[in-house]
């Protein structure tokens, strides 16, 4: 089983993730709201902000990915995503795809009101 750590007060996150769950098998993947689940994230000692900024899952190897890569790692458990994957994961589209989702995260962190509270509180 994978387990996706997600930003469960994001509402992009959020309505991203439902789609998701519909399109998987219930024992594919184990969906974690980090908000929810703080203890777990300092079990695999991810930090709360760093799972703010960016999408975490742990692999069925119990490894760490996260980025493109996480989202990599759920597109190969959905049917009629699995190309999608495979795409991403060809040399030059992912390191392009790399270099886009890490300003499109580190944009949507800056813009979300609950980020910068979590920020400041630190």
């Amino acid at each position: 089983m994978i387990n996706v750590f997600y930003d469960d007060r994001c509402p992009l996150c959020r309505r991203e993730i439902e789609y998701y769950k519909k399109q998987t098998p219930d024992t594919a993947i184990k969906w974690l709201g980090i908000s929810q689940n703080v203890n777990i994230l300092e079990k695999y000692n991810i930090s709360y902000i760093d799972s703010l900024k960016i999408l975490h899952a742990i692999n069925a190897d119990k490894e760490m990915v996260y980025g493109v890569d996480a989202f990599i790692l759920i597109w190969e458990q959905l049917r009629g995503w699995r190309w999608l994957a495979k795409f991403v994961g060809l040399p030059l589209v992912y390191q392009m795809t790399k270099g886009i989702y890490k300003v499109f995260a580190q944009w949507r962190f800056s813009k979300l009101d609950h980020c910068k509270i979590e920020t400041k509180s630190l």
